[in-house]
Parts: structure tokens; sequence; C-alpha cells
């Protein structure tokens, strides 16, 4: 884990708004769904001004805290938020200082680990203390960064 800062991006995609909690339960959990969609040959084909292959997670508009309910929109980076397909959303992610954790190896299981070590540093009070503002995913070749805000 590292502190950086994350540029600014706008993201266009699919969304949901769960809590870890529900997502523990298969009966209840809108990720996989989610995930699905925005993972599907051609689903944003329609979506002009990308600004490159990668697949962003943001996590926003937080309850409160790991525990609480928070938004999970998965798309595409897009220069400026064009007039979107039905069933899409375009979302800011502010420019902010972020801890940076790499998640490298077998997918999805290096992304749960990758989670949990936030989780942890959020729980041992760790330095600095997440902000629980926005939180950005970055699926990439080589695996996924998470830049959680700080």
């Amino acid at each position: 884990m590292e502190i950086t800062d994350r540029d600014e991006l706008t993201v266009v995609g699919f969304v949901v708004r769960t809590t870890n909690a529900d997502e523990l339960d298969p009966a209840r959990a809108r990720l996989p769904a989610l995930w699905q969609r925005a993972g599907a040959p051609g689903a944003f084909a329609h979506v002009p001004g990308r600004i490159d292959e990668h697949l962003y997670a943001v996590l926003t508009d937080y309850e409160s805290d790991h525990h609480g309910a928070y938004t999970q929109v998965v798309g595409i980076g897009v220069r400026t938020a064009p007039r979107l397909p039905e069933g899409m959303v375009a979302v800011r992610v502010p420019a902010a200082k972020a801890l940076l954790v790499a998640a490298r190896g077998t997918m999805p299981q290096a992304i749960v680990d990758a989670w949990q070590q936030v989780w942890k540093h959020t729980e041992s009070g760790g330095t600095p203390p997440r902000a629980f503002t926005t939180d950005l995913e970055v699926h990439h070749p080589d695996g996924v960064d998470l830049y959680i805000a700080v």
C-alpha cells in the first residue's frame, strides 16, 4: 500500500446500490450481475470517447463506512459524458489522495484479498484513514489497482 495522487476521471457504466453484507449472500448479491452486464461483448460499443480498454469500478455514495450501503458503477473511462445509452449513468471521480493497493494473481481471489487488506487497514485505524468518498478499481490486463480515497 502506498499513497498516491489519483487523477480525475469520468466513468460511464451500469450501476447498483449494495452492501458488503448483501454481497456475501449469493441470494442478495448484486455485483455478479453488474459485472456480467459490463463484461458482455459490445456492452459499451455505443459510448463515444472511450479513453482506454480498462474497465473501471467506482464505489461512491457511502452511507457510512464499509458496513453501510454504497453505490457501485462498473464501466469505461470517457473524455466527456455523452448522451447516455439507456440504463447507463455517468459518474465523475474527483482527483484525490488515495491509498494504492495492487491486486495481482488469480482473479477474483486477488481482488478479494486486496479488499481484505483495505478493510484490515480501516478496522485497525490505519493511517491515513479512509475518506469513504469515492474509491476506484482499475481493471487492466496485469490485474487490478484499487485507489482508496484517504
